[in-house]
């Protein structure tokens, strides 16, 4: 049988418009496949951000931060804490990452048109000693146009391939089976899904109109994770955070179900570190939902106070931006899946920033001017938004008010206004002086000395019952899921690896569906700027290798 295509990719996220695009500038030609219609082309990648992790760029020189290959690895290592068999080629894959973001990462992305905003952000800041979790130095670097703007050069260079007669684009097709032919992968079969014009994001419809089987020498495969099957989420979590949440929000659409990771592991694929995954402590409700249950992050500064659901204070170092998983096990052994920022207007006006594309109309529309507004309000408007219509937020000008207000919300009164009165004047007393005990407001001191934190996402210390400050505000936290850290496990080339240890012919995997690389490149925790990146290294990897492969 004559083949369709040379390469088969499995995807049209950012992992697979990256392998397409690369095969496309060695000649080859590809089938793209995707479940979603076309105008859901780019994948999870359009909502994000658009944070990239780079190591000593000219952004953190400017800013004075001394950065390099070696702490980097440093950080990486001890965030990833490998320590398992399985995590030979995802240690493999960390030591090349970080090699790609010291060196080439930057300049390709510039090469195509890509530019940054130019603070860069301090992320998963750990607050434990040099060797454990956390970024020693700000790495988050924010993509000017956000995750659209990320996702723009790759998507030009395949629709530029397709107008070459490259690349078959092939929407609405939905992949039910690997086969083999003389021992090598070479042919996928599915089903066609109705057309649809449903929005970006929204559900669509999974009536099938039809089969479709199509050959080709190489299949990659960039399907994504299971953030957003929430009982395949419940069915991985890990034993160390605890019992899983009864609640939560998802961060990903409904489509995100990890499915083809179960075809390519039934076709042989060894699917490693099912347990690793990356959700969540700062989830919103959406209060305009693009999706079913969908959530929104906040990007938190370090000022708010981080209550569990009965008021008490979350220990050192779980402070907002320092350690999400970390976090993330403390409150699942509390007994409740939420928690509490009680902060001001002051705090959130400054600190307060919300993930995704469409919550930062100013990056994402690449407009100075309103980026310049965003800076100089009082509150941000998507942050106003959420203050004025989300059902999270509960603001009141006196204490009493505001604990009501959050009993309300969870119909139970697990917060003591007295006790809760008693931790937030206990905090503001250690707040009159340079010097304090208490570690959180060290953390704000030492936050501010770094210039990018004090333009725009440090408040200054404060008392927050100082009357100048208010409204008072407290936000209810829900568990978000996001990101699967464990995939497909691969070699430096994608190549998906069997049990047995030997590459799956013919089948590549990048992107979420390999854990960003090797079966789970950020080992237990992620040091966050690293899942887009991460989708475009592997991307860029699989493309490559299964290109020079091809006879």
């Amino acid at each position: 049988m004559a083949y369709d295509a040379d390469v088969i990719v499995i995807g049209a996220g950012l992992a697979g418009l990256t392998a397409t695009a690369e095969l496309v500038d060695a000649g080859r030609k590809v089938i793209l496949l995707d479940q979603e219609p076309e105008q859901s082309m780019g994948g999870q990648a359009f909502w994000s951000f658009g944070g990239l992790f780079f190591v000593d760029s000219p952004e953190q020189r400017r800013l004075r931060i001394k950065d390099s290959h070696a702490l980097a690895l440093q950080d990486w290592m001890g965030t990833a804490a490998f320590d398992r068999p399985e995590d030979h080629w995802p240690r493999m894959w960390a030591e090349a990452y970080i090699d790609f973001a010291a060196d080439e990462k930057r300049a390709w992305l510039h090469r195509q048109g890509v530019r940054f905003f130019p603070v860069v952000g301090w992320a998963e800041r750990g607050g434990y000693d040099a060797t454990g979790h956390g970024n020693s130095v700000p790495r988050f670097h924010i993509t000017w146009g956000t995750g659209p703007g990320v996702i723009a050069p790759f998507v030009r260079r395949v629709r530029a391939g397709a107008a070459r007669g490259l690349v078959q684009l092939k929407f609405r097709h939905r992949v039910t089976g690997l086969s083999r032919s003389a021992g090598t992968v070479d042919t996928v079969t599915g089903e066609v899904l109705e057309p649809s014009d449903v929005q970006r994001g929204r559900a669509s419809s999974r009536t099938v109109t039809g089969a479709f089987e199509f050959r080709a020498q190489a299949v990659v495969v960039t399907s994504g994770g299971i953030g957003g099957n929430h009982d395949l989420v419940r069915a991985n979590w890990p034993k160390r955070l605890g019992e899983p949440p009864r609640r939560m929000v998802s961060g990903v659409p409904a489509h995100v179900d990890g499915k083809m990771l179960g075809i390519v592991e039934e076709s042989g694929g060894r699917l490693i570190n099912r347990d690793r995954m990356w959700h969540y402590t700062e989830g919103l409700h959406n209060w305009d939902p693009v999706w079913e249950n969908h959530g929104i992050r906040i990007l938190p500064g370090p000022s708010s106070l981080w209550l569990d659901a009965r008021g008490r204070r979350l220990p050192v170092p779980l402070f907002p931006g320092f350690d999400t998983l970390g976090t993330l096990e403390h409150i699942m052994r509390t007994g409740y899946d939420h928690t509490w920022f009680v902060l001001d207007r002051k705090i959130i006006g400054k600190e307060f920033a919300l993930s995704g594309s469409e919550q930062n109309p100013d990056l994402t529309g690449k407009s100075v001017r309103d980026v310049i507004g965003r800076a100089r309000a009082d509150v941000p408007g998507p942050v106003r938004a959420f203050m004025d219509h989300g059902v999270d937020f509960v603001v009141e000008e006196d204490l009493g008010a505001l604990v009501r207000g959050m009993n309300a919300l969870t119909k139970e009164p697990l917060i003591d206004e007295t006790e809760l009165r008693r931790e937030i004047v206990a905090r503001d007393r250690e707040i009159l002086n340079p010097f304090t005990k208490d570690l959180q407001v060290t953390a704000i001191r030492g936050a501010r000395r770094f210039l990018g934190d004090r333009l725009i996402r440090t408040a200054a210390p404060h008392r927050i019952l100082d009357p100048k400050a208010g409204p008072l505000i407290a936000v209810r936290l829900n568990v978000l899921t996001r990101k699967t850290l464990g995939g497909l496990e691969t070699d430096l080339s994608s190549r998906v690896l069997t049990e047995g240890g030997g590459p799956l012919a013919g089948v590549y995997a990048a992107g979420e569906a390999a854990g960003f690389g090797g079966g789970g490149v950020h080992g237990y925790r992620s040091l966050e700027g690293t899942f887009l990146g991460g989708c475009l290294f592997s991307g860029r990897t699989a493309g490559r290798a299964a290109a020079k492969a091809l006879g």
